[in-house]
C-alpha cells in the first residue's frame, strides 16, 4: 500500500539517513531470506495507505487542530489496514525529530512524517517499549487487562506518549471489558488506546461509546488494480493487466490478500511473464468467457447447453459454487450496466462489457431481478451440499426454467384482463411445453444458433361441466354468504375474521392476513372458488395494508356502542352505583351479521354485573 509518488526516506534512530533503504523501515535480514510483498510494502505514513481517504482526511484535521482522542477503535474486514493505521497512529503520537542543517526540530504530535523520526523504526518494528502491542485473543482475561491499567499510571520511558495497541479487541472477555471501562474513560494525559477488530458487533457498546470509530472500507478493484501494477513495476515482474484484475476481484477488497496472491502468481510464474489462464488454473476459477456462454445458455432456456458448460468448468478444476458465484456477480454486472452504465466496474474486460451491454438491452429487469435471488440461494445451497456438482446443475434448471417467467403483477394484470369465465388456458389446444421457451429477447443471442420458439407454458383450463354456467361473484359479502352456502364453516370464518381486503374483482382477489391468519388461506381458498363457481380465481396474498376484516369492523362497531351506551346517564350512575361492574354484553337494537366477540365472564364472583337492554334504552 505504498503511493508510488510518495518520497521514501528511511532513517535510524540517532537520525542518519539512507538513500537506499525501502520505504517501509525494516530491520536488516539474512542474505536469502525472502520478505513477503504484503510485508515489504506496508505503510509507514497515512499518505501510503490506499482507499481510506476519508479516514485520512479526518485524523488530518483533527492533528491540525490539536483534537487528538484518547482513545480509537479501527474496524473493517481482514487485510484492510487496521493493524497497519493503529501503527502508523503511534507513530504519529511520538513523532520526533531533532533539529540538523537549519532545519527546527519537530516535537509534536502530527501527521507530516517524511522522514523516519527518532522513534519510528522502532515503532514499525513492534519493539518500542513504550508501544504496547497485545493479542486479545490470546490475551483475554481480567489479568491481562489488569497489568495494561496498572501500568497506564506510569509515565513513558523515552517516547512523548505511551500506547497501547489491542488487536482483535472483540475477543476480550466480558470481565475484561468492564475492567478496561475506568481507565478508558479517564486515562493519563500520556496515554492512547488504539483497538483493531473486524467484527465491531461483539464489542460492547460501553467500550464503542469511549472511542472515536473508523470504518476501514474495502479498496476499490480499480485502485487495487494500479496498487498491483506499481509493486510489479518495483518488482520487475512482467504481468497482464487483467492478471492484475483477476487477482483484485479475487481479493474481494483486500490489500493484504491481493499481495499474497500476487506473491503466489509470481512464483507459479517462475519469472516469466504471468497470464490469465495460468492465474486462472492457479486459484481454482471459472473462466470468464465460459462463465458469460452459461448465462446465456440459461437466459435462453439451454438446460442441456448449461449443464455441459457447468461440466467442463467443472472437469477443469472449477468449483461450482465458485462458478455460481461468478454468475452471479454477471448478473449484477449486467443489472449496473442496465440502469447505471456511468458507474460500470473499470476493470471489467472488453468481452464483458460488449456483450454485457448486449445483455442489458433485451434483458428485462425482473428477469435479471429473478435470476439474482435464485442465483444468491443457490449459492449457499451448493456450498451445504454433499455433492456441489448436482446441487448446481439444480439450480442451473431452476434458474432456466424462471428465466421467462412473467412477474407477478404480470400474472395479475393478464388475468384480470381476461374475461370472467374464459379458461386461462391455450387457445388452440396444446399441451403445455415440458421444458422452458428461451427468453425472446436472447433469441438471436450472438455466438449460438437462433433456437425454435417455443410457446410458453400456461395453466391448463379447469376441468368444468359444459353444462353448468360459471357463477359469477361480484362483491366480498357475496363471497363469505356463498362458502355459508356451502357449509363451509371453517372457510367463512377464516374469510371474516383473517383476510383483510385489497383488491376484489370478478375472478380476482387480492388481500392481506390479518395477525394470526395462515398463508395457506389463499391456495385454498383458490381451489374452493374454482369449484363453487366453475371458474379460475387468482387468489394472491398483497404486502399492502387492506381494509379491516369483517370481524374487525364488527368488533369496530361493538366498541362504538358499548361507548355510546356507557354515556347513557341511568348505565353512567349504575356503575359508580356499583364500583367494579362493567357492560358484558348488548341485546336489541340492530342486529349484526358479523360475528361478535363473546362476552367476557366476570373477574370475580362478588362482582355486581350490569346487562343493559338495549331496546330498553328510552324506559332508563
Amino acid at each position: 500500500m505504498i503511493d508510488d509518488s510518495a518520497p521514501n526516506p528511511s532513517e535510524s534512530q540517532s537520525g542518519a539517513l539512507f538513500t537506499d533503504a525501502p520505504s517501509s523501515p525494516a530491520p536488516e535480514k539474512p542474505p536469502g531470506v525472502y520478505r513477503v510483498l504484503a510485508r515489504k510494502y506496508r505503510p509507514s505514513r497515512f499518505e501510503d495507505l490506499i482507499g481510506q481517504e476519508p479516514m485520512v482526511r479526518t485524523l488530518s484535521n483533527a492533528f491540525e487542530i490539536g483534537r487528538i482522542h484518547q482513545a480509537y477503535m479501527l474496524t473493517g474486514v481482514r487485510g484492510v489496514g487496521k493493524t497497519t493505521t493503529a501503527r502508523i497512529l503511534a507513530r504519529a503520537f511520538n513523532y520526533e525529530l531533532p533539529a540538523r542543517d537549519g532545519r527546527p526540530a519537530v516535537n509534536r504530535p502530527t501527521i507530516h512524517m517524511d522522514e523516519i523520526g527518532v522513534h519510528c523504526q522502532a515503532i514499525m518494528e513492534s519493539r518500542h517499549v513504550d508501544v504496547i502491542e497485545m493479542d486479545a485473543a490470546s490475551h483475554t482475561s481480567i489479568d491481562d487487562i489488569r497489568e495494561i491499567v496498572d501500568s497506564a499510571r506510569y509515565k513513558p520511558v523515552m517516547a512523548r506518549t505511551k500506547v497501547y495497541i489491542i488487536d482483535e479487541v472483540h475477543m476480550l472477555s466480558k470481565s475484561a471489558f468492564n475492567g478496561l471501562l475506568k481507565t478508558l474513560e479517564e486515562p493519563p494525559e500520556h496515554v492512547k488506546f488504539l483497538f483493531a477488530t473486524t467484527e465491531i458487533e461483539k464489542v460492547p457498546v460501553t467500550v464503542r461509546s469511549r472511542c472515536l470509530r473508523f470504518d476501514l472500507r474495502r479498496v476499490e478493484t480499480e485502485a487495487l488494480v494500479r496498487h498491483l501494477a506499481m509493486i510489479c513495476d518495483k518488482e520487475k515482474v512482467e504481468i497482464e493487466h487483467d492478471s492484475l484484475a483477476l487477482i483484485a476481484r479475487a481479493s474481494e477488497g483486500s490489500v493484504r490478500d491481493a499481495l499474497s496472491l500476487l506473491d503466489q502468481a509470481i512464483a507459479h510464474g517462475a519469472g516469466s511473464a504471468v497470464g490469465v489462464e495460468a492465474l486462472r488454473l492457479m486459484l481454482g476459477l471459472a473462466d470468464r468467457s465460459r462463465v458469460i456462454d452459461l448465462f446465456e445458455s440459461v437466459m435462453k432456456g439451454d438446460i442441456a447447453g448449461s449443464l455441459a458448460n457447468l461440466k467442463e468448468q467443472y472437469d477443469a478444476g472449477a468449483d461450482p459454487a465458485q462458478v455460481l458465484v461468478d454468475l452471479a456477480s454477471f448478473v449484477h454486472f449486467v443489472t449496473k450496466t442496465k440502469i447505471a452504465p456511468s458507474v460500470v466496474d473499470p476493470s471489467a474486460t472488453e468481452v464483458e462489457r460488449e456483450r454485457g451491454g448486449f445483455f442489458a438491452q433485451n434483458l428485462s429487469m425482473s428477469a435479471l431481478s429473478r435470476a439474482w435471488q435464485i442465483l444468491l440461494k443457490g449459492v449457499e445451497e451448493v456450498k451445504d451440499s454433499p455433492r456441489p456438482l448436482p446441487a448446481a446443475d439444480m439450480v442451473l434448471v431452476r434458474l432456466a426454467y424462471a428465466a421467462d417467467l412473467p412477474t407477478p403483477e404480470d400474472a395479475l394484470k393478464r388475468l384480470a384482463s381476461a374475461p370472467a369465465g374464459v379458461p386461462r388456458g391455450p387457445s388452440n389446444g396444446a399441451s403445455p411445453p415440458s421444458a422452458p421457451g428461451p427468453s425472446a429477447a436472447l433469441r438471436a443471442a450472438p455466438r449460438l444458433a437462433a433456437a425454435p420458439a417455443i410457446p410458453a407454458p400456461s395453466p391448463a383450463p379447469a376441468p368444468t361441466a359444459a353444462s353448468a354456467p360459471a357463477l359469477v361473484v361480484r362483491t366480498f359479502a357475496e363471497l363469505v354468504a356463498l362458502a355459508g352456502e356451502k357449509r363451509d364453516i371453517q372457510m367463512k370464518t377464516a374469510l371474516e375474521r383473517d383476510v383483510r381486503l385489497v383488491r376484489f374483482e370478478s375472478g380476482v382477489l387480492e388481500f392481506s392476513l390479518a395477525p394470526g391468519g395462515s398463508p395457506a388461506l389463499a391456495p385454498q381458498l383458490a381451489r374452493k372458488l374454482q369449484d363453487w363457481t366453475g371458474q379460475r380465481w387468482m387468489v394472491a396474498l398483497s404486502s399492502a395494508e387492506g381494509a379491516p376484516s369483517l370481524a374487525e369492523q364488527a368488533e369496530a362497531r361493538e366498541n362504538e356502542r358499548r361507548v355510546g351506551l356507557q354515556a347513557h346517564p341511568f348505565v353512567r350512575a349504575a356503575l359508580e352505583l356499583f364500583p367494579g361492574a362493567a357492560i358484558v354484553g348488548i341485546s336489541g337494537g340492530d342486529a349484526e351479521s358479523a360475528p361478535a366477540a363473546p362476552p367476557a365472564a366476570p373477574e370475580a364472583a362478588s362482582e355486581e354485573v350490569a346487562y343493559i337492554d338495549e331496546s330498553e334504552d328510552e324506559d332508563f
